[in-house]
């Protein structure tokens, strides 16, 4: 979980990224906005690539595995709003609560996460984000109004920006619920990757049948449970690659994988590198290729 402060949720960072931040891929329950200040940076949703060039903004809701995988100009700098949505939520009236969040509720596989600089909203909210952070920490009622009164207008943007995704409230109450009830599902998953775990006892956490679970998982995820789990695995184990001196070998096991081969041929496929060239940053061949 992102250290926010539990009254107030939401924190403005500037930040620069370069060859050396080796960012692995990640879930989060925050909602996410990246404002592309100077250079280039490629981003990795699940197994979607999305281009970013200066003046471009990257909209992340709380589902989908994502991360910053290629730097083609070398070093990038960026501001990056974070919030849970709870921060807007029971403000107002449920349905325009839903109304303002519904960008990031609505994403899909074909979603477009980026907004191109030459529709003119990612300079506006850049514009937005530095109001909220000079308020920031906001220590009075004041400062969080303004906050708020901030993000409110950065999310009309987006929801006019997105307004073709637009659909009836219940669809995004419903996603909510359906996320809610997955959660224990995840957790299980952050506690217990480096073990085997199977459909039998994560559907056993939601009390549905594997059937049932893995309709229920690709239904609300856009991918199977099993993927998602090597997907999760192969990210810890990028983690251990760049942090510690640990073999291959020892990394595979650490992460739940019995099979060193197979271990290899999937990082490769989720990654475009081996373990040893990750390791040894080589640049992914599938992203220099495109």
């Amino acid at each position: 979980m992102f250290p926010f402060r539990p009254e107030f949720p939401i924190d403005v960072r500037f930040l620069a990224f370069g060859e050396e931040a080796q960012i692995r891929l990640n879930r989060h329950d925050y909602f996410e906005l990246l404002y592309l200040h100077s250079g280039e940076v490629v981003y990795q949703v699940q197994d979607r690539c999305y281009r970013m060039t200066a003046g471009d903004l990257f909209v992340m809701g709380s589902m989908a595995m994502h991360r910053m995988t290629e730097y083609p100009k070398g070093e990038i700098r960026a501001a990056v709003l974070y919030f849970l949505p709870d921060l807007i939520r029971g403000h107002a009236n449920h349905g325009m609560d839903i109304e303002y969040l519904m960008p990031f509720l609505a994403q899909d596989g074909s979603f477009p996460h980026v907004v191109k600089a030459s529709s003119g909203i990612p300079a506006q909210v850049f514009d937005l984000m530095r109001r909220a952070a000079a308020e920031l920490p906001a220590t009075s009622n004041r400062g969080r109004l303004s906050i708020e009164t901030y993000l409110k207008m950065m999310l009309v943007l987006l929801v006019n920006h997105y307004s073709e995704y637009k659909g009836m409230e219940d669809v995004y109450i419903r996603k909510e619920r359906c996320l809610a009830r997955l959660r224990p599902v995840f957790e299980h998953i952050e506690a217990n990757y480096a073990s085997p775990i199977t459909l039998q006892e994560v559907a056993a956490r939601v009390h549905m049948s594997k059937s049932s679970f893995m309709r229920f998982f690709k239904q609300v995820t856009g991918e199977s449970f099993i993927t998602y789990l090597n997907q999760f695995r192969i990210s810890r184990a990028q983690t251990l690659l760049k942090s510690t001196d640990r073999s291959i070998a020892e990394i595979s096991q650490d992460v739940g994988f019995c099979d060193q081969s197979y271990f290899g041929l999937l990082f490769r496929k989720l990654t475009g590198r081996t373990p040893r060239e990750y390791k040894n940053g080589v640049p992914d061949r599938q992203l220099l290729s495109a």
